[in-house]
C-alpha cells in the first residue's frame, strides 16, 4: 500500500525553466513510476495543495500514479513580477492590455513540466481554471493527453457557466482585510457560497488548508493575474470541437461559482464525451464527495488505458 501523502508535509520538488516562458514549477508525485500517470491541474486562486489528500490517495491506492502543482502565479512556482497591475473590468470589456498571460501559456507551462519529468502523455484532470487549461492541452497537444476530465468547469463562452449572482457578493462583495486570519476567515466564508450543499465541508479543514496556503504564498495580484488570464482566453467552443480523445466532464448541480450549463456545454462541444452531473455537488472536493469523484476518474482512466492498448 503506497505511503499516503499529507499536504501539510509532504516535500515538493521544483521544475525549472519550464515550457516556452521558462517558469519554475513546484510538484508533488505520488503513487508508483511504472503507473498511469493523472495530472492534476487546480484553478484561479488554488495551488496545489487545494487537491485533497483523501483525494490523491484514492487515486494512488487505484493503481495510478498522480502529480499535483502549483500554477504560475501561485503557490512556490513562479510569480510574474514584471507585469502591468491587471484590470478584470477592462479586460472583461474587451481591452486585454492588463493580461500579462492567457491560458495557452499554462498550458505550455503544464506540457513543460511533463517534458522536465520525461512524461510522454498522460491523463489530464483539471478543475474549474484547471478544467479550462486541461481542454487547451488537448485541444493543442493531443498527443501528449490520454484522456481529459474537467470538472466545475465550461467553454469561455460567457453565456454559460457564470457564477451567480450570490457566489459573486459573498466572494467580492466584502474582499477580506490584510491580515493572515482575515484571509483564513474569508476563505471559510467564500466555501460557505460555493460548496457542495449536499456534501458539507469541514471548517476547520478549509482554514487549516487556507492558512497553510497563506504560508505558502499569499499574493492578491496574482490571484488578479489568473483571473484576467482566464477571462482573456476567450471561448474555446470551436477549438473543443477538434478534441477526438476520451473525454469526461464532471459537474456539479448545486455549482455556484461555475454554472452547471458550463459543464453541459463543454460535454456538447466535444464529440463523444461522457457527462457527469452530481447533486448536491458544488464548487469544490468536500470529504463526502473525494472517494466518488476519484473513482469516477480511475474508472474512467482504466476504460482510457484499455483503448489505448487495443490501438
Amino acid at each position: 500500500m503506497p505511503e499516503p501523502v499529507n499536504s501539510s508535509d509532504a516535500p515538493h520538488e521544483m521544475a525549472t525553466n519550464v515550457g516556452p516562458d521558462h517558469v519554475d514549477i513546484a510538484f508533488q508525485r505520488m503513487g508508483s513510476r511504472d503507473a498511469p500517470v493523472v495530472l492534476l491541474i487546480m484553478g484561479v486562486a488554488a495551488q496545489m495543495i487545494h487537491w485533497p489528500d483523501a483525494f490523491c490517495n484514492a487515486l494512488v491506492n487505484s493503481g495510478l500514479q498522480v502529480i499535483r502543482f502549483d500554477n504560475r502565479d501561485s503557490g512556490l512556482s513562479s510569480h510574474i513580477r514584471d507585469a502591468p497591475a491587471p484590470n478584470l473590468p477592462a479586460v472583461l470589456a474587451g481591452d486585454l492590455g492588463t493580461a500579462s498571460y492567457n491560458l495557452t501559456h499554462m498550458a505550455a507551462d503544464t506540457v513543460g513540466l511533463m517534458d522536465a519529468l520525461g512524461i510522454s502523455s498522460a491523463h489530464i484532470v483539471g478543475a474549474s481554471m484547471g478544467g479550462q487549461i486541461a481542454q487547451i492541452i488537448a485541444a493543442d497537444f493531443p498527443h501528449r493527453v490520454l484522456s481529459l476530465t474537467s470538472m466545475m468547469s465550461t467553454t469561455g463562452n460567457r453565456s454559460v457557466g457564470q457564477v451567480s449572482p450570490f457566489a459573486l457578493r459573498e466572494i467580492f462583495g466584502n474582499p477580506p482585510g490584510p491580515s493572515r486570519e482575515d484571509v483564513i476567515q474569508h476563505r471559510v466564508k467564500v466555501v460557505r457560497a460555493i460548496g457542495s450543499p449536499g456534501f458539507p465541508a469541514d471548517e476547520s479543514e478549509v482554514a487549516a488548508r487556507a492558512a497553510l496556503a497563506y504560508d505558502r504564498a499569499h499574493d492578491p495580484v496574482a490571484m488578479a493575474r489568473q483571473a484576467v488570464a482566464t477571462v482573456a482566453s476567450g471561448d474555446r467552443t470551436a477549438r473543443l470541437r477538434t478534441i477526438s480523445l476520451p473525454t469526461l466532464v464532471i459537474h456539479g448541480l448545486a455549482d455556484q461559482m461555475c454554472d452547471v450549463s458550463g459543464g453541459r456545454a463543454t460535454a456538447e462541444a466535444i464529440p463523444n464525451a461522457e457527462l457527469v452531473l452530481v447533486e448536491g455537488m458544488g464548487h469544490d472536493l468536500a470529504p463526502g464527495l473525494r472517494v466518488r469523484i476519484a473513482s469516477l476518474i480511475s474508472d474512467f482512466v482504466r476504460r482510457a488505458e484499455g483503448q489505448e492498448q487495443s490501438h
